[in-house]
C-alpha cells in the first residue's frame, strides 16, 4: 500500500456518512418495493444519483475520466451497480432481512482477498484476524436482533452483490492516481444507469400510480445512499486502501440497531450489546497501525589497536 494512504480523521468522516446514508437504504428499497419492480427501483435509484452527479460535475467543472478508461470504468460500473442493485433488490423480494445483513458482511473480507489478488495490497494477519472477529460481531448482532436468518437458494443473489461491490470498491481504485474522483465515480454511475434500463422499463408509468410516499422513498435512495453515499466512500477510498475502508462496513448493523434504538424504541438484548463491542474490536483490530520496529543507535567501529615493532 502506499505510504501516502492513511486512514485519517477527514476519511473516518467520509466513512460515517456513507455508512449512515446506506443504513438507511434497505428500510427504503422493502418500502418502495411495494410500487415499483425491483429492477425500476435500481433504474430510479441509479438515475436520481446520474443526475446528481451530472450536475455536481457541471457546477464545479469536473473533468470526465480520460478515454482510455472509459471501456474499463463502463464495466466496472454495470457489473458493480447495475449488477449489485438488481440482485439485492430482487433477493430483498424473497429472503430475510437478517440472511441479508449477514451475507452483506461478507463484503469486507472478499474486498480484502481481492484487494491482495488484484491490486497487491499488503493484508497483515492482524487484519485478517480482526475482519474474522468483527464478522462474529455482526452474526451475534443480527441473531440477537430477532431477524429472521434462513438460507435459501435466493440468497445467492446477495452473495453476487458481495462480490459485486467488492469488484466495483478495489477496481476503481487505480482510476483514483490518474483521474479526478469525482468524475471516475460519476461515469461509473452513469455506466450503471444505462445498465439498468432494459430492467426498469415501465418506471414512468409506474410513477404515475405510486403514491408519493413511494416516490420519496425512491427520492432519497437516489440522492442519500446513492449520491451522498457512494461519493463520501470513494473519497474514503482515495485516502486509504480498499481493505480498511471496507472494514467498516461491520459498523452496519449495529448502526441499523442503534437506529432503530432512538427512532423506534427497539431496545437491544445485551447479546445484541455484546456483538456490537465485538465489532468494534474486531474493526478497531483490524486497522490497528502496526508499530514500527525501534532502530538500534549505530555501534561506533572498535578502536583499531596497532601493535609495536
Amino acid at each position: 500500500m502506499d505510504t501516502t494512504e492513511r486512514l485519517d480523521g477527514r476519511a473516518l468522516i467520509y466513512i460515517g456518512i456513507a455508512l449512515v446514508t446506506w443504513s438507511s437504504a434497505y428500510a427504503a428499497i422493502a418500502y418502495a418495493l411495494a410500487s415499483f419492480t425491483p429492477g425500476q427501483v435500481a433504474l430510479a435509484r441509479l438515475a436520481i444519483g446520474s443526475l446528481c452527479f451530472a450536475l455536481l460535475l457541471w457546477a464545479r467543472r469536473v473533468p470526465l475520466p480520460r478515454r482510455s478508461d472509459w471501456l474499463q470504468l463502463t464495466a466496472l460500473g454495470v457489473f458493480g451497480l447495475t449488477v449489485y442493485h438488481l440482485c439485492l433488490n430482487y433477493a430483498e423480494t424473497r429472503i430475510a432481512s437478517g440472511t441479508a445483513a449477514i451475507l452483506i458482511a461478507l463484503v469486507p473480507a472478499a474486498t480484502a482477498t481481492l484487494s491482495a489478488l488484484w491490486i497487491g495490497e499488503r493484508i497483515s494477519a492482524r487484519r485478517v484476524l480482526g475482519l474474522g472477529v468483527a464478522l462474529f460481531g455482526v452474526v451475534l448482532v443480527v441473531l440477537a436482533s430477532g431477524k429472521q436468518v434462513k438460507f435459501q437458494p435466493m440468497a445467492a443473489l446477495v452473495l453476487v452483490s458481495v462480490i459485486a461491490s467488492s469488484v466495483f470498491f478495489v477496481g476503481q481504485k487505480p482510476f483514483f492516481v490518474r483521474n479526478n474522483m469525482v468524475g471516475v465515480t460519476a461515469f461509473g454511475f452513469f455506466a450503471g444507469t444505462l445498465g439498468a434500463v432494459p430492467f426498469g422499463l415501465g418506471l414512468p408509468h409506474a410513477l404515475v400510480l405510486a403514491p408519493w410516499s413511494h416516490i420519496a422513498a425512491l427520492l432519497w435512495l437516489g440522492i442519500a445512499p446513492t449520491f451522498v453515499g457512494y461519493l463520501a466512500w470513494n473519497a474514503a477510498l482515495h485516502r486509504a486502501s480498499a481493505s480498511q475502508v471496507s472494514s467498516f462496513i461491520y459498523f452496519s448493523p449495529p448502526i441499523a440497531v442503534f437506529i432503530g434504538w432512538i427512532w423506534l424504541g427497539e431496545q437491544p438484548g445485551w447479546l445484541t450489546l455484546v456483538g456490537g463491542v465485538i465489532t468494534v474490536g474486531g474493526v478497531a483490530l483490524a486497522n490497528a497501525k502496526r508499530q514500527a520496529p525501534a532502530v538500534a543507535a549505530p555501534v561506533a567501529p572498535a578502536s583499531i589497536k596497532q601493535s609495536g615493532c
